[in-house]
């Protein structure tokens, strides 16, 4: 029987094209500054989100504990969405590298109202740590894959702004959102003051993330990387990956989102799933279970029907769709989960 992977989009296999041109990639010692394929991704990755400079990590957490190490210093307050990537599944980073205290705050479907961020800024006080550093996420991967739009990126980039913050994007899954809405990604990207994104997601290279901002920012950035054991060698062989990505991989995610709202039409019907597929904006569905059943037990039954997927809390389930899940997977996929209800 054929397996399913809906676990998440990092399990995509890179494409031939990739392969090829990472077996032809020109190198060098890229510490040195002087692998070509790594400076020519790391200015187009620039120019793509509309920044001065960018470098080149090996993934997604390491771009975001960089930037919070760029942009703060020990003590400092780090305020975040309650469910963001950053506090919830990078094992303590802020804590242990930067030496930061976080504060998280609540929002509606990964969208915080700019005036809750506002009320969370404390003013200054001998008692309180310097406020210094505001994070969201674009593409929120806890709300299911929820696009944060243009005009809500500015307005809170404006409120974060005014009271002393720099702003840091995790946009591990920026192009998603630029997609699904329709736009150039640099209206999510330019009123931040740092972004980072991933290639090994929906893109669908097999290493890799960027992180951007202003290249004082990145100069500093590229130290911490260093720091980090993030200061990798001949890794234009990735990075040439990496350009493929950048310029064949991003318009075809839009039928990674068609097949997530099918999967989402199908698990609708089913009996014991609750789930809106009006809710579905990219390519990560969420769905509850009414039957009584764990999301674990669940996920394990799927297993056994050639289906992956996780649990993401005691009775919810995720799925994600890639581009190595064709839309006739989708309906296979459905048929055999419909046959567990």
């Amino acid at each position: 029987m054929s397996i399913i992977d809906l676990r998440s989009d990092t399990v995509t296999k890179p494409t031939p094209a990739m392969r090829r041109a990472m077996a032809a990639a020109e190198v060098g010692d890229d510490v040195y500054g002087e692998d070509p394929t790594v400076n020519r991704l790391e200015a187009e990755a620039a120019a793509l989100v509309g920044k001065e400079a960018a470098l080149f990590v090996p993934t997604g957490t390491m771009g975001n504990q960089i930037a919070v190490l760029t942009h703060t210093e020990r003590g400092d307050e780090v305020i975040l969405e309650q469910d963001a990537h950053i506090y919830y599944y990078e094992v303590g980073g802020v804590a242990l590298l930067a030496g930061a205290q976080v504060q998280t705050i609540p929002s509606v479907a990964g969208r915080i109202d700019p005036a809750v961020l506002r009320a969370a800024v404390r003013p200054a006080n001998i008692h309180f740590p310097t406020p210094r550093l505001f994070c969201f996420e674009n593409t929120h991967n806890r709300a299911g894959g929820t696009v944060i739009s243009p005009d809500l990126t500015r307005e809170l980039c404006a409120v974060a702004h005014e009271l002393g913050l720099k702003v840091h994007l995790d946009g591990a899954r920026i192009f998603n959102a630029a997609v699904a809405l329709g736009v150039d990604v640099k209206e999510l990207t330019g009123p931040v003051d740092s972004v980072m994104f991933c290639l090994s997601k929906g893109l669908a290279a097999p290493v890799g993330s960027l992180l951007a901002g202003s290249r004082e920012f990145i100069d500093r950035a590229r130290k911490y990387r260093k720091v980090l054991g993030g200061g990798m060698r001949q890794a234009g062989v990735l990075a040439a990956a990496g350009l493929v990505a950048l310029e064949e991989m991003i318009d075809r995610l839009a039928l990674d989102h068609e097949h997530a709202r099918q999967l989402a039409v199908g698990l609708a019907e089913l009996p014991g799933i609750a789930l809106d597929p009006e809710q579905v904006e990219t390519n990560i569905v969420l769905f509850a279970l009414t039957d009584g059943r764990s999301a674990s037990s669940y996920v394990e039954e799927l297993r056994r029907v050639g289906v992956l997927a996780v649990p993401m809390g005691p009775t919810q389930v995720r799925m994600v769709t890639h581009k190595d899940v064709t839309g006739a997977d989708i309906q296979e996929a459905l048929r055999r989960i419909a046959s567990l209800h």
